[in-house]
């Protein structure tokens, strides 16, 4: 980590001149009524903003052990050039929303108890619905917003595979940004913001709303959560019960991804709205709503210096991208998921958040491989000859025929340690079909493990050649029937 020099903060005087009003003039009059609300509104701010700062960590909600806090860049990020803070160095801030319902929390408020649904509370123990990673370059004076889908498919240290929402009911802050690192080619995280969905609404709210053009007619109804969803197409104003609404419909074919386009149109609409001098008036109901609803370890000062950042740029210099990756296919896993695609991601995060290009694992020559099928589906041994023939032909002349599972798979395992993915994605490719795996203990031996699952046996039915199905991997075209919702998709 750098080192940076120690701030000191400057007090700046303002130099008032007297005078005396003519009380006979009715215009003095108004000017002087004007006056004092102008002042109350900046004593008010003023008030605000100095009652926050007296403390440390103001808008820290999350009691972070020494571990946890760890995790982020502790660094500082502003220096100060006469009254105005500025960034020093690009800065990366993990935001998350969070989505809790009373049955996610051991000790829901009692006013959410003996309901015939479950009501939404104020808490950041739950699912992380909305994760972006916010980069702020000042150098470049630009702003990058990365959308990581809620349903994206990654490890989550010692609690196996799954989406990466659950990182943060898993392990909390910590395990989320560890997650978010290691999916992104490690990169560093500096702070975090955690809003609870509850404090979405007021936020837009406090900005005065949000004008937006709905792109469809929404309708969905969850009598479970007592959510509704109603909107019909077309340019309109909305407050933030309806923008919240359109934040959470997801039942558009698109599934988590089309939620991920809503909301980056609604973020960038309201940076053009927001990022201007009229919004210091509503300075003191957004503070009030920043208080009850989000968790960061963001100070005071750094808020305001970024978001005047933002008011600089006016919004103009904004880049928003998503996780690159495709819809998991009908019975390929259990649940619904986006699988990020790590070759594009490596080639984005080096782009855009200038992290240093991986070097690209290379295939191992194919004699050189050592590989073992396992068939789970009892089919004709045969026919699991005649593929193991097929793959000496192509190449890959040490292939045996081990054990056979117990427990039947849907879909072929192509099982590899990290080190030798590159080889595994080739035997797939050669295959056909099958995913790349990895092992879910490590192995003392290199091998790579052919685990056959029930699409082998529609590949016998087709008549098998390994000639016909050299295929890379491309970014499919959505396809509705392709992207399978299960009951923990709800928006």
């Amino acid at each position: 980590m750098s080192t940076k020099k120690p701030v000191s903060v400057q007090k700046t005087s303002t130099t008032r001149k007297s005078y005396r009003p003519n009380y006979s003039n009715t215009k003095s009059w108004l000017g002087l009524c004007l006056g004092f609300t102008g002042l109350a509104i900046v004593s008010a701010i003023a008030g605000e903003l100095l009652t926050l700062s007296l403390k440390s960590q103001p808008l820290m909600q999350a009691n972070l052990s020494p571990h946890e806090a760890a995790v982020f860049d502790n660094d500082r990020i502003l220096e100060q050039k006469l009254q105005f803070s500025e960034l020093t160095r690009p800065v990366n801030i993990l935001v998350m929303g969070m989505s809790v319902l009373s049955s996610d929390i051991q000790s829901p408020p009692k006013k959410a108890k003996n309901l015939k649904y479950l009501p939404q509370v104020n808490s950041f123990d739950g699912l992380s619905d909305v994760m972006l990673l916010v980069r702020f370059e000042p150098e470049k004076k630009t702003i990058t917003m990365l959308s990581i889908p809620r349903d994206t498919r990654v490890p989550i240290e010692e609690h196996g595979v799954k989406k990466i929402n659950a990182a943060n009911v898993q392990g909390g802050l910590s395990l989320s940004a560890k997650t978010v690192t290691q999916l992104l080619g490690g990169v560093e995280i500096d702070r975090y913001v955690r809003i609870n969905v509850l404090g979405v609404g007021k936020l837009i709210d406090a900005l005065g709303g949000v004008t937006v053009n709905v792109p469809k007619d929404m309708k969905y109804q969850d009598d479970s959560q007592h959510l509704y969803i109603n909107l019909k197409a077309g340019k309109q104003h909305l407050n933030g019960d309806k923008a919240l609404q359109l934040l959470r419909y997801r039942h558009d074919g698109l599934g988590d991804i089309g939620r991920v386009q809503r909301q980056q149109m609604v973020m960038r609409t309201l940076m053009e709205q927001t990022l201007n001098p009229k919004t210091l008036g509503r300075l003191p109901e957004i503070i009030k709503v920043i208080q009850a609803h989000i968790d960061t370890n963001l100070t005071v000062e750094e808020l305001i210096t970024l978001a005047g950042f933002g008011m600089q740029n006016k919004g103009s210099n904004v880049e928003m991208l998503t996780v690159p990756g495709r819809y998991s296919q009908k019975g390929e896993f259990d649940s619904s998921y986006w699988i990020p695609d790590s070759d594009r991601i490596a080639a984005m995060m080096t782009q855009n958040f200038d992290l240093e290009p991986v070097k690209t694992l290379q295939a191992s020559d194919p004699s050189t491989v050592q590989i073992d099928i396992q068939d789970t589906t009892a089919s004709n041994s045969t026919s699991v000859q005649d593929l193991i023939t097929k793959l000496q032909q192509a190449g890959y002349t040490n292939v045996s025929m081990s054990y056979a599972w117990i427990e039947p798979v849907s879909v072929t395992e192509i099982v590899a340690q990290q080190t030798d993915s590159a080889s595994a994605e080739a035997i797939r490719k050669t295959l056909g079909f099958g995913k790349v795996q990895a092992p879910s203990t490590p192995e003392i031996d290199l091998h790579i493990t052919i685990v056959l699952g029930k699409d082998w046996l529609q590949q016998q039915d087709s008549g098998f050649q390994l000639s016909k199905i050299h295929q890379t991997v491309q970014q499919p075209q959505i396809n509705t029937d392709e992207y399978v919702f299960h009951l923990d998709d709800k928006p």
